[in-house]
Protein backbone atom coordinates (compact mmCIF):
# COMPACT_ATOMS: atom_id res chain seq x y z
CA UNK A 1 0.00 0.00 0.00
CA UNK A 2 1.41 3.65 -0.83
CA UNK A 3 2.52 5.38 2.35
CA UNK A 4 0.48 8.89 2.92
CA UNK A 5 3.70 11.20 2.01
CA UNK A 6 3.77 9.63 -1.82
CA UNK A 7 0.15 10.34 -2.40
CA UNK A 8 -1.14 13.32 -3.88
CA UNK A 9 -1.94 15.59 -0.90
CA UNK A 10 -4.53 17.29 -3.22
CA UNK A 11 -6.91 14.53 -4.26
CA UNK A 12 -6.92 13.82 -0.30
CA UNK A 13 -7.85 17.00 0.52
CA UNK A 14 -10.94 16.79 -1.87
CA UNK A 15 -11.91 13.45 -0.85
CA UNK A 16 -11.43 14.13 2.96
CA UNK A 17 -13.19 17.72 2.57
CA UNK A 18 -16.05 15.43 0.23
CA UNK A 19 -16.53 13.17 2.96
CA UNK A 20 -17.00 15.53 5.99
CA UNK A 21 -19.59 16.94 4.00
CA UNK A 22 -21.80 14.36 3.42
CA UNK A 23 -21.25 13.65 6.86
CA UNK A 24 -22.45 17.47 8.21
CA UNK A 25 -25.41 16.75 5.97
CA UNK A 26 -26.11 13.36 7.60
CA UNK A 27 -26.15 15.09 11.10
CA UNK A 28 -28.55 17.48 10.06
CA UNK A 29 -30.91 15.64 8.16
CA UNK A 30 -30.91 12.72 9.93
CA UNK A 31 -34.19 12.53 11.61
CA UNK A 32 -35.41 13.23 7.81
CA UNK A 33 -33.99 9.86 6.60
CA UNK A 34 -36.72 7.00 6.31
CA UNK A 35 -34.97 4.46 8.32
CA UNK A 36 -34.11 6.96 11.29
CA UNK A 37 -36.81 9.65 11.16
CA UNK A 38 -39.58 7.95 10.55
CA UNK A 39 -42.31 7.40 8.43
CA UNK A 40 -44.17 10.59 6.33
CA UNK A 41 -48.35 11.09 6.51
CA UNK A 42 -50.07 13.24 5.85
CA UNK A 43 -53.71 14.48 6.62
CA UNK A 44 -56.68 16.68 5.45
CA UNK A 45 -58.26 19.60 8.20
CA UNK A 46 -60.94 21.59 7.67
CA UNK A 47 -58.62 24.53 9.52
CA UNK A 48 -54.79 24.74 10.70
CA UNK A 49 -56.14 25.72 14.58
CA UNK A 50 -53.04 26.98 15.28
CA UNK A 51 -50.97 24.16 14.48
CA UNK A 52 -47.72 24.83 12.86
CA UNK A 53 -44.35 22.88 12.41
CA UNK A 54 -41.75 21.17 14.88
CA UNK A 55 -45.62 20.42 16.85
CA UNK A 56 -45.58 17.11 18.55
CA UNK A 57 -47.26 14.27 17.47
CA UNK A 58 -48.37 12.03 19.62
CA UNK A 59 -50.23 8.31 20.21
CA UNK A 60 -51.93 7.88 23.84
CA UNK A 61 -50.24 10.69 25.36
CA UNK A 62 -46.35 9.63 24.16
CA UNK A 63 -44.49 11.53 21.48
CA UNK A 64 -44.08 9.83 18.47
CA UNK A 65 -42.70 12.54 15.82
CA UNK A 66 -43.77 15.88 14.79
CA UNK A 67 -45.27 18.26 12.32
CA UNK A 68 -43.19 19.25 9.03
CA UNK A 69 -45.28 21.17 6.89
CA UNK A 70 -48.66 22.72 7.40
CA UNK A 71 -50.09 24.31 3.95
CA UNK A 72 -53.37 25.34 2.24
CA UNK A 73 -54.54 22.89 -0.84
CA UNK A 74 -57.39 23.97 -2.14
CA UNK A 75 -60.40 23.84 0.51
CA UNK A 76 -58.43 21.98 3.12
CA UNK A 77 -55.04 22.17 4.76
CA UNK A 78 -52.68 19.34 4.03
CA UNK A 79 -51.09 18.64 7.48
CA UNK A 80 -47.59 16.77 7.13
CA UNK A 81 -45.95 14.48 10.20
CA UNK A 82 -43.45 11.88 10.91
CA UNK A 83 -44.40 8.72 12.94
CA UNK A 84 -41.68 6.38 14.18
CA UNK A 85 -41.64 3.80 16.86
CA UNK A 86 -46.02 3.09 16.14
CA UNK A 87 -48.23 1.45 14.08
CA UNK A 88 -50.98 3.03 12.66
CA UNK A 89 -53.99 1.60 10.82
CA UNK A 90 -55.85 2.63 7.61
CA UNK A 91 -58.37 3.75 9.60
CA UNK A 92 -56.30 6.10 11.65
CA UNK A 93 -57.97 9.08 12.87
CA UNK A 94 -56.09 12.39 13.10
CA UNK A 95 -56.87 15.47 16.23
CA UNK A 96 -55.83 18.74 16.56
CA UNK A 97 -55.59 18.88 20.40
CA UNK A 98 -54.92 21.78 23.09
CA UNK A 99 -51.38 20.98 24.73
CA UNK A 100 -51.74 23.86 27.09
CA UNK A 101 -53.87 26.12 28.11
CA UNK A 102 -51.48 29.08 26.67
CA UNK A 103 -52.91 27.54 23.14
CA UNK A 104 -50.34 25.39 22.18
CA UNK A 105 -51.18 22.90 20.00
CA UNK A 106 -50.44 18.91 19.14
CA UNK A 107 -51.51 16.25 16.75
CA UNK A 108 -53.06 13.14 18.49
CA UNK A 109 -53.64 10.18 16.61
CA UNK A 110 -55.89 7.19 16.90
CA UNK A 111 -54.65 4.44 15.61
CA UNK A 112 -57.89 2.37 14.39
CA UNK A 113 -57.95 -0.21 11.66
CA UNK A 114 -56.90 -3.85 10.29
CA UNK A 115 -54.34 -3.00 7.55
CA UNK A 116 -51.42 -0.55 7.97
CA UNK A 117 -51.61 2.90 6.80
CA UNK A 118 -49.86 3.65 3.50
CA UNK A 119 -47.88 6.83 3.71
CA UNK A 120 -49.28 7.92 0.13
CA UNK A 121 -53.19 7.52 1.50
CA UNK A 122 -54.02 10.68 3.69
CA UNK A 123 -56.14 10.99 6.54
CA UNK A 124 -59.13 12.14 4.94
CA UNK A 125 -61.26 15.22 6.25
CA UNK A 126 -64.20 12.85 7.69
CA UNK A 127 -61.39 11.09 10.26
CA UNK A 128 -59.86 14.16 11.32
CA UNK A 129 -61.26 16.60 14.03
CA UNK A 130 -60.64 20.27 14.50
CA UNK A 131 -59.82 21.36 18.00
CA UNK A 132 -61.88 24.76 19.05
CA UNK A 133 -59.40 27.68 20.00
CA UNK A 134 -60.09 29.29 23.50
CA UNK A 135 -59.17 32.65 21.73
CA UNK A 136 -62.04 32.40 19.17
CA UNK A 137 -64.22 30.82 21.65
CA UNK A 138 -63.73 34.53 23.70
CA UNK A 139 -63.91 36.49 20.53
CA UNK A 140 -67.02 34.55 19.30
CA UNK A 141 -68.89 35.22 22.26
CA UNK A 142 -67.41 38.81 22.45
CA UNK A 143 -69.40 39.21 18.59
CA UNK A 144 -72.18 37.37 19.64
CA UNK A 145 -72.64 39.29 22.84
CA UNK A 146 -72.29 42.58 21.06
CA UNK A 147 -75.72 41.41 18.52
CA UNK A 148 -77.92 40.61 21.25
CA UNK A 149 -80.23 43.28 21.70
CA UNK A 150 -80.83 43.17 25.46
CA UNK A 151 -83.24 45.90 25.66
CA UNK A 152 -85.62 43.92 23.39
CA UNK A 153 -84.91 40.91 25.73
CA UNK A 154 -85.55 42.83 28.77
CA UNK A 155 -88.97 43.66 27.14
CA UNK A 156 -89.65 40.72 25.60
CA UNK A 157 -89.19 38.73 29.49
CA UNK A 158 -91.54 41.72 31.42
CA UNK A 159 -94.55 40.92 28.25
CA UNK A 160 -94.59 37.06 28.94
CA UNK A 161 -94.01 37.68 33.05
CA UNK A 162 -97.73 39.63 32.18
CA UNK A 163 -98.50 37.37 29.71
CA UNK A 164 -98.85 34.55 32.56
CA UNK A 165 -101.06 36.90 34.74
CA UNK A 166 -102.99 35.30 37.69
CA UNK A 167 -103.26 32.07 35.66
CA UNK A 168 -99.57 30.93 36.37
CA UNK A 169 -98.43 29.90 39.91
CA UNK A 170 -96.31 32.67 41.92
CA UNK A 171 -92.87 30.45 41.40
CA UNK A 172 -93.23 30.72 37.51
CA UNK A 173 -93.77 34.79 37.63
CA UNK A 174 -91.33 35.40 40.63
CA UNK A 175 -88.59 33.09 38.42
CA UNK A 176 -89.69 35.48 35.17
CA UNK A 177 -89.54 38.54 37.36
CA UNK A 178 -86.26 37.81 38.23
CA UNK A 179 -85.07 37.23 34.60
CA UNK A 180 -86.44 40.42 33.22
CA UNK A 181 -84.79 42.13 36.19
CA UNK A 182 -81.71 40.16 35.51
CA UNK A 183 -81.97 41.35 31.78
CA UNK A 184 -82.40 44.84 32.62
CA UNK A 185 -79.22 45.33 34.25
CA UNK A 186 -77.52 43.16 31.67
CA UNK A 187 -78.81 45.61 29.33
CA UNK A 188 -77.62 48.57 30.99
CA UNK A 189 -74.22 47.29 31.51
CA UNK A 190 -74.15 45.87 27.95
CA UNK A 191 -70.86 48.30 26.54
CA UNK A 192 -68.94 47.09 30.21
CA UNK A 193 -69.62 43.72 29.50
CA UNK A 194 -69.07 44.15 25.73
CA UNK A 195 -65.29 46.06 26.76
CA UNK A 196 -64.83 43.21 29.28
CA UNK A 197 -65.42 40.41 26.28
CA UNK A 198 -63.10 42.11 24.31
CA UNK A 199 -60.23 42.48 26.85
CA UNK A 200 -60.56 38.81 27.48
CA UNK A 201 -60.05 37.97 23.94
CA UNK A 202 -57.19 41.00 23.80
CA UNK A 203 -55.10 39.12 26.97
CA UNK A 204 -55.27 35.23 25.57
CA UNK A 205 -54.23 36.47 22.27
CA UNK A 206 -51.15 38.20 24.11
CA UNK A 207 -50.76 34.96 26.49
CA UNK A 208 -50.66 32.76 22.88
CA UNK A 209 -48.42 35.10 21.48
CA UNK A 210 -46.09 34.72 24.82
CA UNK A 211 -46.70 30.64 24.17
CA UNK A 212 -42.55 29.92 23.84
CA UNK A 213 -41.40 32.32 26.80
CA UNK A 214 -44.19 30.41 29.75
CA UNK A 215 -43.34 26.85 27.94
CA UNK A 216 -39.15 27.83 28.26
CA UNK A 217 -40.18 29.53 31.89
CA UNK A 218 -41.82 25.94 32.80
CA UNK A 219 -38.91 24.26 31.68
CA UNK A 220 -36.34 25.92 33.53
CA UNK A 221 -38.68 25.71 36.78
CA UNK A 222 -38.83 22.07 36.05
CA UNK A 223 -35.07 21.61 35.89
CA UNK A 224 -34.86 23.89 39.24
CA UNK A 225 -37.15 21.26 40.83
CA UNK A 226 -34.92 18.60 39.28
CA UNK A 227 -31.63 20.00 41.07
CA UNK A 228 -33.58 20.27 44.08
CA UNK A 229 -34.59 16.68 43.82
CA UNK A 230 -31.32 15.53 42.97
CA UNK A 231 -29.62 17.25 46.14
CA UNK A 232 -32.29 16.02 48.48
CA UNK A 233 -30.08 14.09 50.44
CA UNK A 234 -27.63 16.82 50.68
CA UNK A 235 -29.82 19.67 51.59
CA UNK A 236 -31.41 17.37 54.25
CA UNK A 237 -27.68 16.55 55.65
CA UNK A 238 -27.06 19.88 55.83
CA UNK A 239 -30.44 20.64 57.67
CA UNK A 240 -29.34 17.75 60.10
CA UNK A 241 -26.04 19.04 60.53
CA UNK A 242 -27.35 22.56 61.43
CA UNK A 243 -30.20 20.43 63.79
CA UNK A 244 -27.33 18.88 65.73
CA UNK A 245 -24.95 21.71 66.10
CA UNK A 246 -27.80 23.99 67.40
CA UNK A 247 -28.27 21.53 69.82
CA UNK A 248 -24.95 20.91 70.66
CA UNK A 249 -24.40 24.85 71.52
CA UNK A 250 -27.86 24.87 73.57
CA UNK A 251 -26.28 22.02 75.64
CA UNK A 252 -22.45 24.00 75.54
CA UNK A 253 -23.85 27.13 77.16
CA UNK A 254 -26.46 25.24 79.59
CA UNK A 255 -23.66 23.02 80.66
CA UNK A 256 -21.07 26.56 81.48
CA UNK A 257 -23.94 28.63 82.37
CA UNK A 258 -21.99 28.84 85.88
CA UNK A 259 -18.93 30.43 84.33
CA UNK A 260 -20.76 32.60 81.78
CA UNK A 261 -22.90 34.42 84.40
CA UNK A 262 -20.37 35.80 86.41
CA UNK A 263 -18.19 36.35 83.83
CA UNK A 264 -20.15 38.44 81.87
CA UNK A 265 -21.39 40.40 85.10
CA UNK A 266 -17.25 40.65 85.73
CA UNK A 267 -16.75 42.18 81.89
CA UNK A 268 -20.04 44.39 82.71
CA UNK A 269 -18.68 46.09 85.71
CA UNK A 270 -15.27 46.36 83.91
CA UNK A 271 -17.00 48.12 81.22
CA UNK A 272 -18.41 50.73 83.36
CA UNK A 273 -15.37 51.32 85.56
CA UNK A 274 -13.84 52.02 81.96
CA UNK A 275 -16.63 53.86 81.29
CA UNK A 276 -16.46 55.85 84.36
CA UNK A 277 -12.87 56.73 83.76
CA UNK A 278 -12.61 57.83 80.14
CA UNK A 279 -11.37 61.19 80.88
CA UNK A 280 -8.26 59.97 82.82
CA UNK A 281 -7.66 57.45 80.26
CA UNK A 282 -7.96 60.18 77.59
CA UNK A 283 -5.38 62.27 79.27
CA UNK A 284 -2.80 59.57 80.12
CA UNK A 285 -2.62 58.23 76.50
CA UNK A 286 -1.99 62.06 75.79
CA UNK A 287 0.51 62.19 78.26
CA UNK A 288 2.02 58.79 77.47
CA UNK A 289 3.38 60.09 74.35
CA UNK A 290 5.88 62.58 75.35
CA UNK A 291 6.63 60.38 78.73
CA UNK A 292 7.80 57.63 76.61
CA UNK A 293 9.44 59.97 73.89
CA UNK A 294 12.23 61.66 76.82
CA UNK A 295 12.58 58.35 78.22
CA UNK A 296 13.79 57.18 74.74
CA UNK A 297 16.27 60.21 74.63
CA UNK A 298 17.90 59.70 77.61
CA UNK A 299 18.43 55.73 77.25
CA UNK A 300 18.83 56.15 73.20
CA UNK A 301 22.34 57.51 73.00
CA UNK A 302 24.22 54.44 74.68
CA UNK A 303 25.22 52.43 77.76
CA UNK A 304 24.40 55.47 79.44
CA UNK A 305 21.49 57.37 80.68
CA UNK A 306 21.66 61.13 79.92
CA UNK A 307 20.42 63.11 82.70
CA UNK A 308 19.77 66.96 83.55
CA UNK A 309 19.73 68.08 87.10
CA UNK A 310 19.79 71.93 88.49
CA UNK A 311 19.46 73.45 91.93
CA UNK A 312 21.62 70.92 94.01
CA UNK A 313 25.08 72.66 94.19
CA UNK A 314 24.96 76.03 94.93
CA UNK A 315 27.48 78.03 92.26
CA UNK A 316 29.84 80.96 93.46
CA UNK A 317 27.33 83.77 93.18
CA UNK A 318 25.10 81.80 94.94
CA UNK A 319 22.59 81.01 92.40
CA UNK A 320 21.38 77.28 92.01
CA UNK A 321 24.21 75.09 90.10
CA UNK A 322 23.75 72.44 87.19
CA UNK A 323 24.97 69.05 86.58
CA UNK A 324 26.27 68.97 84.19
CA UNK A 325 26.56 72.72 83.58
CA UNK A 326 25.16 74.64 81.30
CA UNK A 327 26.21 74.73 77.20
CA UNK A 328 27.84 70.80 78.26
CA UNK A 329 27.02 67.60 79.24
Amino acid sequence: MKPFRERNTVKLGLVGLAVMAVLGVLIFTWESLPLVGGSVYTAHFREAAGLKPDDEVRVAGVKVGKVTDVELESTYVKVTFRARGVWLGDQTVAAIKIKTLLGQKNLALDPLGTKELDPDTPIPQDRTVTAYDVNDAFGDLAKTTGEIDTAQLAESFKVLSQTFGATTPESVRTALDGMSKLSHTISSRDQELKQLLESTAGVSKTLAGRTDQFQALLDDGTTLLAEFDRRRDAIGALLSGTRDLSRQLSALVADNQAQIGPALEQLDRVTDVLQKNQDNLDRSLRLAGPFYRLIGNAVGNGRWIDSYICGLIPSADGSAGCVPPKGGR
